[in-house]
């Protein structure tokens, strides 16, 4: 049993679903308490669906994405999982709001964190919540904020992947297997009712993930087989004791 925790930030409610629930069920079934934020649920831009139902109403919308969330985070075996309730379109925090996250992250101590790509021209809200998750490790890292408190280390910051990363700026340096535990990102993908028309694209992004997986395990030599992957960008330097 580990005694490693890591931090999940999602902008939106389905967002931890589709770029990291791999990431998430291989550390929980490894033991890793993973817990996940949900700064919003993604009710007025990210529900398309539910708002064709005729009489639908804001509360119904954020009810149900939560309720989606919820069955999310169960299938991937997520420790706990939080909703900030901020709203979205625009994604907007006050200060009250980022030391409630920083409180968060210093009671989680993660052993390292995951949020969003730096730059998406297509959805604004996916940096913002990076730029908070920088700000609130900066805050938890700060003795001078909540004396007494245990200050936070250097966890690594992880930037899963963005929807079209041609236009995000977003490199990936770590390929992370995920084949063992695909079967649960698969039913955690297929919680997100809301977002159907995203169940197959996802699925062919961790199938040709894992094809890079193999090419630079190993690439024509013999890489290690793999069939579904995650791929991530880290933003601070590793430290290691030998390459």
């Amino acid at each position: 049993m580990s005694d490693r925790t890591a931090l999940v930030i999602s902008a939106h409610s389905a967002d931890f679903v589709w770029r990291c629930g791999g990431a998430i069920a291989l550390h929980a079934q490894k033991g890793v308490n993973v817990t996940v934020v949900c700064l919003s649920y993604g009710e007025r831009g990210e529900s398309a669906k539910l708002w064709k139902q005729e009489g639908m109403t804001l509360e119904q919308v954020k009810a149900g994405r939560r309720a989606e969330a919820e069955n999310a985070a169960k299938a991937l075996g997520v420790h706990d999982i939080q909703f900030f309730d901020c709203g979205d379109y625009p994604l907007e925090l006050d200060r009250e709001q980022k030391f409630r996250l920083v409180d968060v992250i210093r009671k989680v101590q993660p052993d390292f964190m995951l949020s969003h790509s730096l730059d998406d021209p297509y959805n604004t809200d996916h940096p913002y919540a990076t730029r908070v998750a920088l700000e609130c490790r900066m805050v938890a890292q700060a003795w001078g904020h909540n004396p007494g408190e245990k200050v936070l280390g250097a966890p690594q910051l992880y930037l899963f992947e963005p929807h079209q990363t041609e236009q995000c700026a977003w490199k990936p340096d770590t390929i992370l297997d995920i084949t063992d535990v695909w079967e649960k990102k698969k039913a955690a993908i297929e919680c997100m009712e809301g977002q159907q028309h995203l169940w197959d694209y996802y699925t062919n992004v961790a199938q040709n993930r894992a094809n890079q997986f193999r090419r630079n395990s190993g690439g024509q030599a013999g890489g290690r087989e793999a069939k579904y992957a995650e791929a991530f960008q880290s933003i601070f330097p590793r430290t290691v004791d030998e390459l």
